[in-house]
């Protein structure tokens, strides 16, 4: 019998799919009825993916509008800030598409997984790579990347080569490039990304 859970590689082949070929994530936080509009300017500029971060319920409503909208353009739609495994059963019932969390924490990725959705997990140390990975967890966030620096991802690289780390903390379109030279898979655009010029986000997307 096939098991119905998905299993970490089905996690690395969808952030592989959805983030490997455009590189950049927008990170869609407290912007209410906003939402969706900014989901529908990323998604002109070709971001394979969108995360509503949930930390209260005027966030869960905007994740949920979000995920309507995604569903109708066939975009899938994620949800940030998730820390606990009762939040993971919200979001899934939201419709979320995948989850993000700003640590590494076993039981969310478990919870996650469970119910059928990629998790992408935060990290920040040596060690936080290595149990991610032990873990079966190949897409990892790495937060604060501001704070890091693109010389973290260059060495973490050179112990850790099969780990795929979204830049995510402090990135904007005139620091992305460094930190994608350096080594990180992709980057996150938080509130920088409700003022990048959709010309420059588009060229930092097709990149």
């Amino acid at each position: 019998m096939t098991d119905p859970l998905p299993s970490p590689s089905g996690a690395e082949q969808f952030f592989a799919e959805h983030v490997g070929r455009c590189r950049v994530l927008a990170i869609l936080r407290g912007y209410g009825a906003g939402t969706v509009e900014l989901c529908e300017r990323a998604w002109a500029a070709g971001v394979g993916l969108v995360e509503v971060p949930v930390q209260s319920a005027a966030d869960l409503d905007a994740l949920l509008a979000a995920v309507r909208a995604g569903r109708e353009r066939g975009r899938p739609v994620g949800a940030g800030t998730v820390t606990s495994e009762a939040l993971v059963a919200e979001v899934a019932a939201a419709g979320a598409a995948f989850t993000v969390a700003p640590g590494l924490d076993a039981d969310v990725l478990h919870a996650s997984q469970a119910a059928g959705l990629p998790h992408l997990p935060g990290v920040a140390t040596a060690s936080e790579v290595h149990r991610a990975l032990r873990l079966g967890a190949v897409w990892l966030k790495a937060f604060p990347a501001v704070a890091l620096g693109p010389e973290w991802f260059a060495a973490m690289r050179q112990p850790f080569p099969q780990a795929r780390f979204v830049a995510t903390g402090g990135v904007t379109p005139a620091n992305a490039t460094a930190f994608l030279d350096a080594g990180a898979a992709a980057v996150s655009l938080g509130s920088a990304f409700a003022d990048a010029d959709p010309a420059v986000l588009r060229r930092l997307v097709t990149a």
